[in-house]
């Protein structure tokens, strides 16, 4: 089971999700069983924030002067999931998923969705620096996207 401890630092989320700790408990209970880690507590902080935060931190923790969609800092490296493990903090920042103004609200939350699953990989130890590295996370990305849009849309 995840449990998913959401928090925001930015108003505008509340006009595309409403009711953010149920969206993101759906998107968790919609993934395939092999991410669901039904047997075990598997838990996680999501911060819904903005570009200013978002940078601040981005330039503290990864030394890049300037925003990013999402930033994911695992509580390990190599995460051992046992019966119970606190996995990390995922940020996302409103204004990489709110890009365009136009985009209606199902386009907003298939994104928001993506990003999440992003950042959730790389808590689990998935990364993106060596090509084959890149295929696989893609892959396990695709996998859960699917799951999760299958079953909420």
């Amino acid at each position: 089971m995840i449990e998913i401890y959401v928090f925001s630092d930015e108003k505008a989320w509340s006009k595309k999700i409403q009711k953010k700790n149920i969206f993101f408990k759906k998107i968790c209970n919609s993934f395939p069983k092999k991410y669901q880690f039904l047997k075990k507590k598997i838990s996680l902080t999501l911060l819904l924030s903005n570009n200013k935060s978002i940078k601040k931190l981005n330039k503290n923790f990864r030394n890049k002067n300037k925003p990013t969609d999402i930033l994911s800092f695992p509580l390990n490296s190599k995460t051992k999931i046992s019966k119970k493990v606190y996995i990390g903090d995922i940020i996302i920042s409103y204004e990489f998923m709110h890009h365009h103004k136009s985009q209606n609200q199902d386009i907003f939350k298939k994104k928001v969705i993506k990003t999440f699953i992003h950042g959730f990989l790389h808590l689990l130890g998935f990364d993106h620096i060596k090509d084959r590295d890149y295929k696989k996370m893609l892959k396990e990305e695709e996998l859960i996207y699917n799951s999760v849009i299958s079953k909420i849309y």
